[in-house]
């Protein structure tokens, strides 16, 4: 597989543990109580950036990433362990959108940048939290909070100095492996780069810079023609352009002016990126020729540099101006609309769907009911009751009566079955 620069994931943040109902029974404790510990968190999901990584590849292979969930509560006070947070790395330049919003929630551009995704749900208090000198007995808990589950869209924008543009076969690739350490593939056709390369280049003095060799673009690529209308944003974010222009081509001027078309036709930030004009291949072509070029590019641009990247002619007095360009010109600054990401916080689930099962038995389900029918003990009085206040609170029973629930009939939650009299719900052998 080749270069990914789109990728659509799915994460789910890990779920509280349960709280516990237990009680401290020992031999030589004049007085027991409430000992029900609580559950542990739930591991958040992080997005983490890495300077090492250069394509979203890794996310085609793997799409779906699920953190840990808490464990429960425990006897004696014992709280259940919190799960491990799960830290995904992704390469620098990426860029996170909520599909659900369609809304941008992250702009990651530093090594080592750290995004919270998905808050891991909060564990559940154990029956040992709700005992008060009123309520010393308390025997309920609570359920541990969900996981945030989220779909996301993943697009990276590389992140590099300098971006390398001409037409295809103008020498990009050759000029590329000529100054850094990069590989690229070379071939005498169109279109040999189909991916966009990155090469770090050694300054003269110390220190270095990054340059981005980006497939060949031709006339209409703004518009989808050819590859290079692929990687256009690829170039916004760097300092500023090398233009390779082949001389040994027909009409190297009106190439020249195709390229610079569609980069304005794609947008203005980037037909206003500073340019140093190469003029590539005089190895190939005559004395007279290099002069007339010279004179005609000197008329369209400011700086310009006639060299062979495959003989390396003329390549170090452009090499020490392009040193001293990336120390001149700082980074763009891109002004994103990244939007305030409640997401990763929102782990409300209390939506529910009531399904008429029979003319006197009726199902309820969500997320938050069957995590409440989970820590209730049907024969436990107190629990149903505090089970049957919070169904009030959420409207459960207003729905229900819209429904047609009499007196006799059967609710149904999760793995409790219970009747239900007068606004109340009742295990079996509960009702007086």
């Amino acid at each position: 597989m080749g270069f990914i620069d789109k990728a659509r994931i799915r994460v789910v943040s890990g779920h509280g543990g349960n709280g516990m109902v237990a009680w401290r029974r020992e031999k030589y404790v004049d007085k027991g109580g409430p000992a029900g510990g609580d559950g542990g968190r739930g591991g958040d999901i992080y997005f983490i950036a890495d300077e090492n990584m250069s394509t979203l590849l890794d996310f085609k292979i793997k799409s779906v990433y699920k953190a840990q969930s808490g464990e429960n509560g425990g006897i004696k006070g014992m709280h259940g362990a919190c799960a491990k947070d799960t830290y995904i790395r992704v390469p620098l330049g990426t860029i996170v959108r909520d599909t659900k919003t369609g809304k941008i929630i992250a702009d990651i551009t530093e090594n080592e940048q750290k995004v919270l995704i998905a808050k891991g749900g909060r564990g559940g208090r154990g029956n040992a939290r709700f005992a008060t000198a009123q309520k010393r007995a308390p025997q309920f808990c609570e359920p541990g909070e969900p996981g945030i589950e989220r779909v996301l869209e993943l697009e990276l924008k590389l992140i590099a100095d300098i971006g390398l543009l001409g037409m295809p076969n103008a020498g990009k690739s050759t000029f590329i492996s000529s100054v850094s350490s990069a590989k690229p593939k070379i071939a005498d056709y169109p279109f040999t780069t189909l991916v966009p390369n990155l090469g770090v280049v050694k300054k003269s003095d110390a220190g270095s810079y990054v340059i981005a060799d980006i497939p060949g673009l031709i006339e209409g690529a703004s518009e989808g023609i050819g590859l290079g209308h692929e990687f256009l944003r690829h170039v916004e974010r760097c300092r500023f352009l090398v233009h390779i222009v082949d001389l040994t081509t027909e009409n190297p001027v009106e190439n020249y002016n195709i390229i610079n078309n569609e980069l304005k036709k794609h947008s203005e930030g980037l037909a206003n990126l500073y340019q140093i004009v190469v003029l590539n291949k005089i190895d190939s072509i005559t004395d007279e020729d290099k002069i007339k070029y010279e004179s005609e590019f000197k008329k369209l641009a400011n700086d310009v540099f006639l060299i062979s990247a495959v003989t390396k002619e003329n390549l170090a007095p452009l090499l020490h101006f392009i040193d001293k360009k990336v120390d001149e010109i700082p980074k763009p600054e891109f002004d994103i609309d990244i939007e305030e990401d409640l997401g990763a916080y929102d782990n409300d689930d209390s939506a529910f769907e009531i399904t008429k099962l029979d003319k006197e038995t009726y199902l309820i389900s969500g997320g938050k009911i069957n995590r409440l029918a989970k820590v209730t003990d049907a024969r436990n009085t107190e629990q149903v009751v505090r089970l049957q206040n919070i169904l009030k609170s959420m409207g459960v029973f207003e729905v229900l009566h819209d429904y047609g629930l009499k007196n006799g009939d059967t609710v149904i939650l999760g793995h409790l079955e219970l009747g239900y009299y007068d606004d109340e719900i009742w295990g079996e052998g509960s009702k007086v």
